[in-house]
């Protein structure tokens, strides 16, 4: 079973993340990039109303092709309880029938739920199953504690039994 994980990082906790799945569960690995400045007080606002009315924005890759993939990480910050606009477009531009996905957020005063169940709806209706989802909260954390959490919960929710591996 070939696996990837798809993902977008602003701060870098969900890249760092994403990369340590990777590398525990051999999976190919894309980040997606947003193409609009996200950095800063004024933006950082206008990023949560953007994720908060699930905006699209411009992304790098602009569309992945996901035939030769049989499982499907996806990851994103939690912003405004929503997915970060990134991941959003992505979701909507990719076909996702036939698909096994496992969804994955980082949140900082969240347990990220609400996202979760979005993007689940969202993978739903594009003909994607949902097979597990959970969240990790980075608030605070150095990047040696992310690693150390999500190789825990790699182990805690038997990840490797999904294949990738």
């Amino acid at each position: 079973m070939k696996t990837l994980i798809i993902y977008y990082s602003s701060g870098g906790s969900t890249r760092v993340m994403a990369r340590t799945l990777s590398m525990h569960l051999k999976a190919d690995i894309i980040e997606i990039k947003d193409m609009k400045k996200r950095s800063g007080l004024a933006n950082r606002f206008l990023s949560s109303i953007d994720a908060f009315r699930e905006s699209k924005t411009e992304i790098s890759p602009a569309k992945l092709d996901l035939s030769g993939y049989d499982l499907i990480y996806i990851g994103t910050p939690t912003w405004a309880n929503n997915a970060a606009p990134a991941i959003i477009t992505i979701i909507d531009r990719c076909n996702w029938a036939g698909k096994d996905v496992i969804l994955f957020t980082t949140t900082s005063n969240s347990d990220g739920e609400s996202t979760l169940d979005r993007m689940e709806e969202k993978i739903g209706m594009r003909g994607g199953r949902v097979i597990k989802s959970f969240h990790l909260q980075t608030k605070d954390k150095i990047p040696e504690d992310i690693i150390t959490d999500t190789e825990s919960l790699i182990q805690m929710l038997d990840l490797k039994m999904y294949g990738g591996i």
